[in-house]
């Protein structure tokens, strides 16, 4: 797994694996799939999301980091 990913490349990544979206919330922009909600960071933070975020990311997301890389 890369030590980066961008934020529009997390999002695609995400689609492929059914999530909807991202919606409007209150701090945070956020995705879902089914019950399921993932918060994803702000576009106006940093441009790259590290390693140790995406990480938390799929956790919530309940997607194994081999299922994210292959999307």
């Amino acid at each position: 797994m890369k030590s980066s990913i961008s934020r529009k490349e997390l999002i695609k990544k995400f689609r492929k694996l059914g999530f909807e979206g991202p919606f409007s919330g209150g701090k945070h922009q956020f995705m879902k799939r089914g019950e399921r909600k993932i918060r994803i960071p702000n576009p106006h933070s940093s441009g790259e999301i590290h390693i140790g975020l995406l990480k938390e990311i799929l956790s919530q997301a309940g997607i194994e980091p081999t299922e994210f890389e292959n999307a």
